[in-house]
């Protein structure tokens, strides 16, 4: 097709495009380098495509070009003159009936966080024009291009395959229809998932005010060093568009900190930076000044020092009575943690095994870069701020900004955008504070949106670990002691450091019966980027290790893995390292048995494939792990609160705090309070996490919401029952309803009612207010770890089958089948899209994630798995009921996670005969250790 583009203008020219959007022509003037997704997204609106890389690296900007997907972040506008261009809100009728595939993905559970749905959607089209009936392969190959870090892809694929043979989603993957009074445990679709499917839904890069000025932060390049500025001034009078800079001195408390009494952390830094990539210096202006800007021109003169980058140089360093780093912590160890019970001294073993482990960083690998916007304003004659920015923790950012800024609370709104992704990355305020003092500088409203690099290099991780224990066991084959120490690399700042200290030494001796248990930790402060919160807390570390033991144990005593583990699984009943005695919901045992029935057929199909192919290159293995986890904050107020109203129009509103980061908190909220008050789900709207707008919720982290947030929106649907029975003078048993103006109770023998028109309407201008309040007992630790720090716990088992290439070092999972204790699957399609979730990112951690600041600050050198790298994931729930827990529910959102790297490094020891101590088990390690083993 010969192409013709008019030019417009001499040096900064432009060109008029002719292409159809969405089967409608749009003839638009931009420049040459404009992006095809800059122009859909900035020029036409559509922000339904996506960005997370700008490098073509994670597909969510898929689009359809002429029918064939490509990534439209790769693509000059200028290509596609003459051509059709589609988008995920093409995919629609024009009259808004979702297509079949939206339906499909709909029904399959196939969105979670929903960042890359618009991408997976546009691929998974492409697949069906080109394959109307594709075999799995095909989809597999398909949709290789578009990374998602939430779903594990599995539901993905098997929507995308259900659409093709035009099967009934409602008999095979999907929704079961809601009873009236038994939503809880019903596969509900997503209630947010509409927005998702169609791009409508709005994530932090996505909206902002019309008039918002754009800013760039700048980053230091070095991990340690003092710094000075020239003449700034001088600089932006140089610079067009550029409106100023936004320095330390902008922000009046510049310190924040997860902990208060540990408040270390600049959001600008002052004079010195202890990590690369902190931030010095913001720049704001219009998008073109900020786009266009060389931030290597501001005039900033850097001193570099020598870093402490490892835990052993900073403790090696303070011993020598070297400089440490300048902090208040003279010796590097931010904090301690302790568990000890009983004497792991005081008997003597027939069997004594002792591993030292360490793993890497590990980045959170979100597909939603950082973004948002601050603006402030004059109501009622106060200023106030409102941020809209993606974040797990809207209250805990609203009280920081208010600290940092020497606000009233009240004085903040944090409006939650939709989070493409969070898994505790987004915990931690980054652009919050750099928004709202730029935004009350220059009096506008300012954005922000993070590159990849940018979001990678200075945003927190999972800590690298330096582990070691020691398993020994009794004549008769009781575990008698586990001795466990760790240090945790918690980077430049506390961050979670103190969290993960703490949380570690509480799980690391595992689900398991041990008479004695002595885990000790260190937070050690060095010159890398900050541990963080990532999915877990420290634990998955701290399990690789407790599992690798427990498996030599149990080849020690010549029992098989597996029936070791039921042996010394922990049963209600039994005490915890902490002593907090576990009096129900104990499934591990369950767990177990619900792997049974698998578990030796594949080991005997392992071994099998061996002896036929003992000279070829793979080698086959089955692993097992168990894992167990506190749901929610360790020992510390833990509260959530919740409202349900009744409205002068008969709707229901819940006013649902608990951010839904993918996990499912704006349905599961739903499906229990419905449940409670005894209605149909779809009487009910709901309010999302907004600090004006709904009350505290606490943090989506810790696995928390289902069990705490959860319970809070029970109690006030009960509240509000208890309301209205009263009101209508109805026994307990009557169910509510609402037809036809009249609020009705019925029971076997009579009906009540009411008309709403005369009911009287509360100051907030409803008719009924329910309240619920939850906070999970728990008893403070004492010197030694003992106590309660948590009132439920989730628990686990998973195996994983590998195939080792022995000659190359490469590791293939083929088969992961798990089994969750989840007390109750609210909605078991959620639950599953957890599971295999988690299962993804375990599958990251043991074999391929490994972040190194300047190395592998992209998506393209940070490897994550892609939808060829998944197995076949087979879950197991299991509902053990937790008492304290809203219909028996915990949490499984980090439960998810943490069994699947052990499993899969046990697996490539039955495989090959290695023990893998260094995590992530890469070619060249494990081609390392076979090495190794035959020398």
């Amino acid at each position: 097709m010969q192409q013709r583009i008019q030019f417009k203008g001499g040096e900064n020219r432009t060109l008029v495009v002719n292409l159809t959007v969405n089967g409608k022509p749009v003839q638009i003037e931009v420049s040459p380098l404009s992006r095809l997704s800059e122009v859909l997204r900035d020029r036409l609106q559509l922000t339904g495509t996506k960005v997370g890389c700008h490098a073509g690296d994670c597909g969510a900007c898929t689009v359809l070009l002429d029918d064939e997907q490509i990534c439209s972040c790769m693509l000059a506008v200028a290509q596609c003159e003459g051509r059709s261009v589609t988008t995920v809100e093409g995919l629609s009728s024009r009259r808004g009936e979702l297509s079949e595939l939206q339906r499909g993905f709909i029904a399959g559970g196939a969105a979670q966080c929903g960042i890359c749905t618009p991408g997976m959607l546009m691929a998974a089209e492409d697949i069906l024009r080109r394959h109307p009936d594709p075999t799995a392969e095909q989809v597999l190959d398909g949709l290789a291009g578009v990374l998602c870090r939430c779903t594990g892809y599995q539901k993905i694929v098997e929507a995308v395959l259900a659409v093709a043979k035009q099967r009934s989603l409602i008999s095979t993957l999907a929704s079961a229809p809601a009873q009236r009074t038994r939503a809880v445990g019903a596969r509900l679709d997503r209630l947010d998932v509409h927005a998702k499917v169609t791009g409508q839904a709005l994530f932090g890069a996505d909206t902002a005010p019309a008039n918002a000025l754009w800013m760039r932060v700048l980053r230091s390049p070095h991990a340690r060093a003092s710094f000075s500025f020239g003449d700034l001034d001088s600089f932006v009078v140089r610079h067009p568009g550029i409106t100023g800079l936004v320095h330390a001195g902008d922000i009046p408390n510049n310190r924040f900190a997860i902990f208060a009494d540990l408040r270390d952390q600049p959001a600008l830094a002052e004079l010195r930076v202890r990590m690369r990539g902190e931030a010095i210096l913001a720049v704001v202006g219009t998008q073109p000044a900020i786009e266009a800007l060389d931030l290597t021109e501001l005039p900033v003169r850097w001193n570099v020092e020598p870093a402490v980058t490892e835990i052993s140089d900073s403790l090696q360093q303070a011993a020598n009575g070297g400089e440490p780093i300048q902090t208040r912590w003279p010796d590097n160890v931010l904090c301690r943690g302790r568990v000890v019970r009983g004497d792991v001294d005081s008997e003597s073993a027939a069997i004594r095994l002792t591993a030292e482990m360490s793993t890497a960083y590990v980045e959170h690998a979100y597909i939603e870069p950082e973004a948002g916007y601050a603006e402030w304003h004059i109501e009622q004659g106060v200023e106030r701020v409102h941020v809209f920015a993606c974040t797990q923790t809207p209250y805990m950012d609203r009280d920081e900004i208010a600290a940092m800024f020497a606000l009233a609370p009240e004085q903040v709104r944090i409006i939650p955008s939709a989070v493409g992704g969070g898994f505790g990355g987004k915990l931690d305020i980054s652009i919050q504070p750099l928004l709202v003092a730029a935004a009350r500088k220059f009096r506008v409203p300012v954005r922000i949106v993070y590159s990849r690099p940018e979001s990678m290099v200075s945003t927190t991780k999972r800590h690298p670990a330096l582990m070691r224990a020691t398993l020994s066991a009794a004549d008769d084959g009781a575990l008698l002691a586990y001795d466990f120490s760790g240090d945790f690399n918690t980077g430049a700042y506390s961050s979670w450091g103190p969290t993960v200290a703490n949380r570690v030494p509480i799980h690391a001796s595992g689900p398991y019966r041990i008479r004695h248990i002595r885990a000790l930790t260190r937070a050690v402060l060095t010159n890398n980027a900050n541990g963080g919160a990532f999915r877990g807390f420290g634990v998955p570390q701290s399990t690789l290790i407790n599992e690798l033991l427990i498996d030599q144990m149990a080849e020690r005593q010549h029992i098989d893995p597996l029936e070791f583990r039921i042996k010394h699984a922990l049963r209600a009943g039994d005490h915890t390292a902490t002593g907090q005695l576990l009096s129900a919901s104990v499934g591990l045992l369950e767990c177990l048995n619900a792997l049974k029935t698998e578990w030796p057929i594949k080991r005997q199909l392992a071994q099998q494939y061996n002896e036929l192919h003992r000279d070829g290159l793979l080698r086959r293995g089955v692993g097992i792990a168990c894992m167990w986890y506190g749901i929610g904050n360790t020992v510390i107020a833990n509260p959530s609160s919740m409202t349900l109203a009744l409205q002068p129009d008969g709707r229901f509103l819940l006013h649902n705090g608990a951010v839904d980061i993918g996990q499912g908190t704006y349905t599961i909220m739903v499906q229990i309070a419905a449940d409670a008050l005894g209605v149909p789900v779809d009487f009910i709207d709901q309010t999302s996490a907004d600090t004006d707008l709904t009350r505290d919720a606490g943090k989506s982290s810790a696995s928390r919401q289902t069990f705490v947030s959860g319970n809070a929106a029970r109690l006030a649907a009960e509240d509000l029952r208890g309301q209205l029975l009263r009101l209508l003078g109805a026994t307990d048993d009557a169910q509510i309803d609402i037809d036809d103006g009249l609020l009705m109770a019925r029971s076997a023998c009579e009906l009540r009612s009411i008309k709403l028109a005369d009911l009287s309407r509360r100051p907030d201008g409803y008719l009924a207010l329910g309240e619920g309040y939850f906070n999970p007992p728990t008893i403070a630790l004492d010197a030694d770890g003992q106590g309660v720090p948590y009132a439920t716990y989730g628990f686990a088992a998973q195996f994983a089958e590998v195939e080792v290439d022995i000659t190359l070092g490469t590791v293939r999972v083929l088969s992961v089948h798990a089994a969750h204790d989840v007390g109750r699957a609210i909605n078991p399609t959620q639950v599953e899209g957890q599971i295999h979730g988690g299962i993804a990112q375990g599958l990251g951690l043991a074999l391929m994630e490994e972040y190194v600041s300047g190395r592998t600050d992209n998506l393209h050198d940070y490897l994550i798995p892609t939808v060829g790298d998944m197995p076949q994931m087979i879950t197991h729930l299991i509902e053990d009921p937790e008492p304290l827990g809203p219909y028996g529910a915990k949490g499984v959102g980090e439960p998810a996670l943490v069994a699947t790297a052990p499993a899969i490094l046990n697996a490539i020891y039955h495989a090959a005969g290695v023990r893998m101590m260094q995590v992530p088990a890469t070619p060249d390690r494990v081609l390392a250790a076979l090495r190794e083993l035959r020398s």
